[in-house]
C-alpha cells in the first residue's frame, strides 16, 4: 500500500466554533496551499522553514474566503512524514466547507477515516500499536484510559515486544545457521541460554495476557449493576453516586421498571452504573420484563452490588444473609458487595448485629450520602490498578490480546521442543510463528486487508 497523492480533511470536530483546522498532506500539500494562501507580508510558504505560522488569507478566484493562519510542516518532520499544512480559519461551517472544496478542486483528494494516521505508519513514524493508541486517546473518556492510550503511544508497549522479538529472532539466526552446517553437527545458539530467553518472554508474555482483563475494563468502563428488593434505596443509591437526581425515587414499591444506566469516574476509572427493578413475586407485565432484565444485568456486569433495606430487615438479617449467599453461589467469579442501607434509623447495637450477622457488609444511608465514600473506594480495590500506579504495560487491544496468545502458544511449543531435545529445523518452524504474532502486533507483519480494518475505526481527519 503506496499513498503519493494529497488528502484533505478537517482535522477538528464538524459544526460550529471558534476556530477550525483542516489539514493537508502529501507531496504537493504545500505548493497547493501556497497558491491559494496570500500572505499579510508577502512569504512564500514553500521557502519557509519548517514548523513555522504565518498569517494571510485564503483566495479562490481573486474573493478571500478568510484570514487564516496557516503552519508548514516538512517532511520527513511530521505527523505524517510526508509534507504536512495546517490552516486555522474561523469556525464557521461555511467557511470550513468552502476552504475544503476549493484544495479539493486544485488537486486534493479527500482523507479517508485514519488516512493520516495510516500514513503516519507506513512512513515510519509510527508502529501499528502506536497508531492504535491514537485512537485510544482520543476516545479516552478517563484519566486512567488516557494514561495508558499516552503510555502506548510513547511506545511503551511496542518497545517491550520488539525487545523481546529482537532476541528470539537473534537466537532464530543462529538455529537458522546451524541448519547450513547439519552435516557438521554443530550448535551456534547455546541451548542454555536459549532456554532462559523462553522463560523470559514467557513470564512477560503472561504478565501481558493477563493485564488485558484490568486494561479491557479501565478503557471500556466496569458495568456495576445495583440490585435488591424494591423500595430498598437503589434509585436513591444511583443518584448520590451520580450527585443528581437521574432515577425517579419513590416510597411505592416497584417505581423503577427499566434499568436505567449512568457512568462516572471513580479515580480516574469509568464506573457504569446500572439501576434495575425490584426483585420480587409479582403479577404486573410490565414490572415482571424490569425483573428479568435486572438479571440479565447481573448477567452482563462486572460487579454487583446487593443492597438491603436495614430497617425494614434488622428482625430478618438471616433472610438477608440466605438471598446473599444465593447470588454468590450463582455468580462466584464476580465480585459482590453487600450494603445495608438506611442504616440512620438504627441503632449502634443494631448496627453491630448486622455487621456480626453478614460478612464484609458495608454499611450506608444513601439519603443523607454516608457510606457512599466507603462504596467508592470498596469499588476501586476491586479493580487492581497497581499496574497503573508503576506505570506497567497494560494490553487494552483485543487485537494485541489474540496476538498475544498465539506468540505464547507458540513460544510453548519452543519450549517444550527444547525440553524433549527437538531438531533444530522443528525449532524453527514455531520459532518463526512466535515472531510472526510479535509482527503482527507491531506492524512488521500486516497487510491491506489489516490496516483497512483497524484504520476504518479512526475519525475522519486523524
Amino acid at each position: 500500500m503506496i499513498l503519493k497523492d494529497t488528502i484533505v480533511a478537517l482535522a477538528t470536530p464538524s459544526g460550529a466554533g471558534a476556530i477550525a483546522i483542516i489539514r493537508l498532506s502529501g507531496k504537493d500539500a504545500i505548493s497547493i496551499a501556497e497558491r491559494q494562501f496570500q500572505s499579510v507580508s508577502g512569504k512564500v510558504l514553500s521557502k519557509q522553514n519548517t514548523h513555522t505560522i504565518h498569517l494571510g488569507h485564503i483566495i479562490d478566484d481573486g474573493i478571500t474566503l478568510d484570514e487564516v493562519l496557516v503552519s508548514v510542516f516538512k517532511n520527513p518532520n511530521s505527523y505524517t512524514g510526508e509534507d504536512v499544512v495546517e490552516i486555522s480559519c474561523h469556525g464557521s461551517n461555511y467557511i470550513q466547507q468552502e476552504i475544503i472544496q476549493l484544495f479539493l478542486r486544485k488537486g486534493c483528494r479527500m482523507a479517508n477515516a485514519g488516512e493520516f494516521t495510516l500514513r503516519a505508519f507506513l512512513n515510519g513514524k509510527l508502529d501499528l500499536s502506536q497508531a492504535e493508541a491514537v485512537a485510544d486517546l482520543i476516545a479516552s473518556d478517563n484519566a486512567a484510559s488516557h494514561q495508558i492510550a499516552m503510555q502506548q503511544m510513547r511506545g511503551g508497549f511496542s518497545s517491550e515486544i520488539a525487545r523481546l522479538r529482537e532476541e528470539l529472532l537473534n537466537f532464530a539466526s543462529l538455529i537458522e545457521l546451524e541448519l547450513d552446517f547439519a552435516e557438521e553437527d554443530v550448535e551456534f545458539a547455546d541451548r542454555t541460554q536459549f532456554g532462559e530467553l523462553i522463560e523470559r518472554i514467557t513470564f512477560v508474555l503472561k504478565r501481558l495476557i493477563d493485564s488485558f482483563a484490568v486494561g479491557n475494563v479501565i478503557k471500556n468502563g466496569i458495568p456495576v449493576a445495583i440490585v435488591g428488593e424494591p423500595n430498598v434505596g437503589k434509585s436513591t443509591l444511583l443518584n448520590a453516586l451520580l450527585n443528581e437526581d437521574r432515577a425517579i425515587v419513590s416510597e411505592i414499591a416497584g417505581t423503577t421498571r427499566d434499568t436505567i444506566e449512568d457512568e462516572i469516574s471513580i479515580g480516574g476509572i469509568g464506573f457504569r452504573f446500572i439501576d434495575t427493578a425490584g426483585i420480587r413475586e409479582t403479577e404486573d407485565v410490565v414490572e415482571s420484563i424490569g425483573i428479568k432484565k435486572t438479571f440479565e444485568k447481573i448477567e452482563q456486569s462486572q460487579v454487583t452490588i446487593y443492597l438491603f433495606d436495614a430497617q425494614k430487615n434488622i428482625n430478618n438479617i438471616e433472610s438477608v444473609r440466605i438471598e446473599v449467599e444465593k447470588i454468590r453461589n450463582k455468580y462466584p467469579q464476580k465480585p459482590l458487595l453487600v450494603i445495608a442501607n438506611k442504616i440512620d434509623t438504627l441503632t449502634d447495637i443494631q448496627l453491630a448485629e448486622i455487621n456480626t450477622s453478614i460478612a464484609d457488609v458495608l454499611l450506608l444511608s444513601a439519603k443523607t450520602g454516608f457510606g457512599v465514600e466507603q462504596l467508592t473506594n470498596s469499588l476501586l480495590n476491586l479493580i487492581n490498578t497497581g499496574a497503573l500506579r508503576n506505570n506497567e504495560t497494560i494490553v487494552t487491544n483485543t487485537r494485541h490480546y489474540d496476538a498475544l496468545l498465539k506468540a505464547f502458544e507458540e513460544i510453548q511449543k519452543v519450549k517444550e521442543g527444547l525440553e524433549t531435545g527437538l531438531s533444530g529445523d522443528l525449532l524453527a518452524i514455531d520459532i518463526r510463528q512466535a515472531l510472526y504474532h510479535f509482527g503482527e502486533i507491531t506492524g512488521e507483519i500486516t497487510n491491506d486487508d489489516l490496516l483497512g480494518n483497524i484504520f476504518a475505526n479512526f475519525c475522519i481527519g486523524k
